[in-house]
């Protein structure tokens, strides 16, 4: 029986978080993160390797690369880079100025460099964009190459102090997406084609093997910014990423992957921030997001390329970042298939009036895919406006999205979060009833201005420990 629940309030024993712990530690395999989460980051953190490179540097002009924006130095970029790599590694430097160039490819060993002033300006013809094995929205294809790109390479990184223009608006790139507000019209090209977005998904239902998924011009599929596909030790650090073709930072099947003191502006359709996909020991600090889609999205695939690939993301952590605008400040799905499990968010910022959600988790019956231990502490939001915490695994964006592979959600824990206008609700959760959304705590919450406190289907043991919205202290809800 579902159980539409609305808000009551009244006081609740410290107790409970004993019991909701001891509850919860009963599944296999939890005890311990659960039992002490934070010290399990601390433990991830510690194992993180991050790139340490040889003292040598490689510049772009020495190759022969012309600044001024106007003249493509792609030939430059990459006799840099071979040199680099061929010697032992160190850095290929970008001194200040505007370089033109089209998809940069690291090797092991290298780390792209931005002085300040630098600015990369990225080609806007996609047939500057080779194929290369990537994927988008969830499914590997053969497509245009991400504008920088490292394929099962190690020890990799891009920092610097300078900005990477992907020179993307409503006349390049942005239009592909169909829709008529990023500049699509009638007779233009765009990613719903029938041939296009959709056939690419149904290659992954029909498990067509990667190599024979072939795409690129005319398909109207959009490279994603930075993917490091495969790839053990990377890292991005400190640059400016504006005006991002898709989605910006995209580890893809990588671990050991740090991204420190980047800033994102970029408000083109599906510009998220950073979406770690089929990766472990993820590291995403010191960030600033102002994204047109989600800030930070956790990915695990999509559907049935989800399912042939079956890897989860895990031990992803988020710290000391600010977002602004976006869909949500983090979110985990939709595309989920694979399972994401263990992430930590801690002493961030969100405000926005453009920012949906803060925490939000979000996948359907076509999808499936497992969402456990999702630790968040030390949160100020300023304003959201849906709500602080949603999870909906009814999540629908494309048609009809329903199947046999109803998704999961357990553990979920909020701790010391102040949110100053929480929107329409506090909890917004949507679960099966086969299968309930599981364990959801709040705890040393303060939500102000909010429509309701909680609006909740199908969740099994959600309690409110110490937590007070719109000034009144939240009971929790009985029989759950």
């Amino acid at each position: 029986m579902q159980n539409k629940l609305h808000r009551s309030f009244f006081s609740f024993s410290i107790v409970l978080v004993f019991a909701f712990l001891t509850n919860c530690s009963a599944q296999k395999g939890a005890n311990a993160i659960l039992a002490n989460p934070w010290k399990v980051k601390q433990q991830i953190e510690k194992s993180v390797v991050v790139p340490v490179f040889v003292n040598k540097n490689y510049s772009i002009v020495d190759y022969g690369a012309k600044s001024g924006g106007l003249i493509n130095n792609s030939e430059a970029f990459k006799k840099a880079i071979e040199a680099c790599a061929k010697n032992g590694g160190g850095k290929v430097v970008i001194p200040s100025g505007k370089f033109l160039t089209g998809p940069i490819h690291l090797d092991n060993n290298v780390n792209l460099h931005l002085e300040a002033g630098a600015e990369i300006l990225f080609s806007t013809k996609s047939s500057d964009y080779p194929l290369v094995r990537t994927s988008f929205e969830g499914t590997e294809l053969m497509n245009h190459s991400p504008l920088i790109y490292a394929y099962n390479k190690k020890n990799v990184a891009v920092t610097g102090k300078g900005i990477l223009n992907g020179q993307a608006d409503n006349d390049n790139w942005w239009y592909w997406c169909g829709a008529k507000q990023y500049g699509w019209a009638e007779g233009r090209g765009n990613q719903n084609d029938p041939q296009n977005r959709i056939r690419l998904v149904e290659s992954g239902e029909q498990n067509v093997p990667v190599d024979e998924r072939i795409y690129g011009e005319g398909s109207y599929l959009r490279p994603n910014f930075i993917e490091f596909f495969g790839c053990t030790d990377a890292l991005i650090k400190d640059v400016k990423i504006i005006n991002a073709p898709f989605w910006v930072i995209h580890p893809m099947k990588s671990t050991n992957v740090t991204v420190d003191g980047v800033t994102v502006e970029s408000h083109g359709p599906n510009n998220d921030g950073c979406d770690p996909e089929y990766s472990k020991n993820v590291i995403i600090k010191n960030c600033t997001f102002n994204t047109g889609d989600d800030c930070i999205a956790i990915k695990a695939g999509k559907d049935g390329d989800g399912r042939r690939v079956a890897m989860k993301s895990e031990n992803i952590i988020v710290k000391d970042c600010k977002m602004l605008d976006g869909h949500g400040g983090v979110v985990m799905g939709s595309e989920m298939t694979g399972g994401i499990k263990n992430v930590f968010v801690e002493n961030c910022a969100m405000d926005s009036p453009n920012l949906d959600r803060a925490i939000r988790i979000k996948s359907n019956s076509r999808r499936g895919g497992i969402v456990e231990n999702v630790f968040v502490r030390n949160i100020k939001v300023g304003q959201v406006k849906e709500a602080v915490l949603r999870i909906n695994m009814f999540y629908n964006v494309y048609g009809n999205q329903t199947g046999n592979y109803i998704p999961q959600v357990k553990n979920v824990i909020l701790e010391n979060v102040k949110v100053k206008n929480g929107g329409k609700y506090g909890v917004l959760a949507q679960g099966y009833k086969e299968l309930p959304i599981e364990n959801v705590l709040l705890k040393n919450v303060t939500i102000e201005k909010v429509g309701e406190a909680y609006s909740i289907d199908n969740v099994k043991n959600i309690q409110f420990i110490n937590t007070y919205i719109n000034g009144k202290k939240v009971a929790s809800p009985k029989g759950l």
